[in-house]
């Protein structure tokens, strides 16, 4: 192989890598609602029991993670924890929710539905409110 062939591929390999990060760099998360008072009784269980529960709920903890009550949910799950009061945008729960990563996207897609971008936004007031 000449030195010309290996910097083409250099070349090759490094514009694929740019490609990739930028791909996953435009994926960003959607805004905090503007919805103040958001409470985990009110507003963010009902979201969590349609999209989480089955998996994250009082039967069964995938990840050791329930999200069926506020205290569980603050607590984590074997990865350590998965909401940062006050910083949403730190929280892997938000990115997860948010699909940022289709490895880490939840729910997954065999097991339920998306949430939207009204709904990831309003868990983010939630946990920038400080996720009470």
């Amino acid at each position: 192989m000449s030195l010309k062939t290996i910097s083409i591929a250099s070349v090759l390999t490094a514009g694929a890598v740019l490609a990739l990060t930028a791909t996953a760099a435009d994926k960003k998360l959607p805004p905090a609602s503007t919805k103040t008072g958001v409470t985990f009784a009110k507003d963010i269980k009902p979201l969590f029991e349609s999209a989480c529960f089955k998996c994250h709920g009082a039967e069964k903890q995938k990840g050791k993670l329930r999200l069926d009550t506020l205290a569980a949910a603050l607590k984590g799950g074997e990865s350590g924890k998965c909401i940062v009061p006050g910083k949403s945008a730190d929280s892997s729960l938000v990115k997860a929710v948010a699909r940022l990563n289709e490895d880490d996207a939840m729910p997954p897609a065999d097991k339920g539905k998306p949430l939207t971008a009204a709904e990831v936004g309003l868990i983010r007031a939630w946990i920038d409110q400080g996720a009470k």
